[in-house]
């Protein structure tokens, strides 16, 4: 019997050092790392699950147990909310501050870089935009932007296959002003203005489609082409559709458009004055030797550019000249004769 007393003390006293052990255990992995105030930052990819989390954080310190801590995220039923992102930590926080903050999304704010695009510059000026900032390398963009299919392979689709352009991409990267995480690459920042192009063209009306294709007859790379005319050739948003119009009216009377902004384009950067000689420049690109429309776009058109190359303002004006009067408008004129006049009132404006 005494035997027995002292087995069954024994037994107890084991019980109690091993439940002594096992709470210290348990209570030291669950208990916070030590006290640092280096942070650490984590990340938590998306689809990451709680095992692949609780080693990321034992492994960074933030955490003593990572059985422990998937153990006691199962005993709080969490794990299934966590957020993916970026996080920053300082070593000694609670269990219950990790599991809160992850559960939040309070993930560390990216830094970011902000650039504006203005409208209508054409693809090689916002590639010297983009490095005098120290956003892209020029070179590097300008290459990626040969690639469309790599791009944006759905608008890729609508230029013309074997046709002579200058730059494949121009007229498909739309003026905005944008946000990127640093570290962006030249392809990430050329798929981003595609994609703004695309969203620009939901707020069109409804049937701009039906109507470029339909009453226009123009394809969506012809589209642009035209819009991107309007966008060198005017800053009046209430001249667009009319100066569209004129140059539906010059088409189908087939006369060439000899637009300015057409030779402007041959040139690296644009000259205060073209001379004669200029307008006499070979490229299939010079709408005052050749008829019809430059085989792309020569810039990168507003949405009010699209718009009024899709709903021209209907009129028989088939001349324009600049009033040099400082406001930027327009004489329009039917005739030759009108436009020669209009020319004389321009030029009477600049010497008042």
């Amino acid at each position: 019997m005494r035997a027995y007393k002292k087995w069954l003390i024994g037994l107890l006293i084991g019980v109690i050092v091993l439940a002594a052990a096992v709470y210290g255990y348990v209570s030291n992995g669950l208990s916070p790392a030590a006290k640092s105030n280096e942070e650490v930052k984590i990340t938590i990819e998306q689809g990451m699950g709680s095992r692949a989390i609780s080693d990321t954080l034992e492994k960074q310190g933030l955490i003593r147990n990572a059985d422990l801590f998937l153990v006691y995220l199962k005993y709080r039923n969490e794990g299934s909310k966590f957020k993916a992102g970026t996080y920053a930590f300082k070593p000694g926080v609670s269990l219950d501050q990790i599991i809160d903050r992850i559960n939040r999304g309070d993930t560390v704010k990216e830094e970011t870089t902000r650039f504006t695009i203005p409208e209508g510059y054409t693809l090689r000026q916002i590639a010297d935009k983009l490095a005098l900032e120290g956003i892209a390398d020029r070179k590097v963009f300008l290459e990626a932007a040969k690639n469309p299919d790599a791009i944006a392979p759905e608008l890729a689709q609508t230029i013309p296959k074997g046709a002579v352009l200058k730059f494949p991409m121009e007229g498909y990267l739309f003026p905005e002003t944008y946000e990127f995480k640093k570290g962006s690459t030249e392809q990430d920042i050329l798929v981003r203005m595609t994609q703004e192009l695309k969203s620009k063209l939901e707020q069109l009306p409804a049937d701009w489609e039906t109507t470029m294709k339909d009453k226009r007859k123009l394809t969506f790379h012809e589209m642009l082409t035209v819009a991107s005319l309007v966008e060198r050739e005017v800053i009046a948003d209430q001249e667009r559709p009319l100066v569209a119009g004129v140059i539906y009216n010059r088409l189908a009377d087939e006369m060439r458009l000899q637009i300015d902004a057409t030779v402007q384009y041959l040139f690296d950067k644009p000259k205060a004055r073209l001379l004669y000689k200029d307008l006499e420049l070979e490229s299939v690109y010079n709408t005052y030797l050749h008829s019809g429309l430059p085989p792309g776009p020569i810039a990168n058109p507003s949405l009010a550019s699209i718009k009024a190359a899709i709903y021209p303002e209907p009129s028989k004006f088939l001349f324009y000249v600049t009033k040099k009067d400082g406001t930027r408008t327009h004489l329009f004129a039917e005739t030759f004769k009108q436009h020669q006049k209009n020319i004389e009132i321009s030029n009477q404006l600049a010497n008042d």
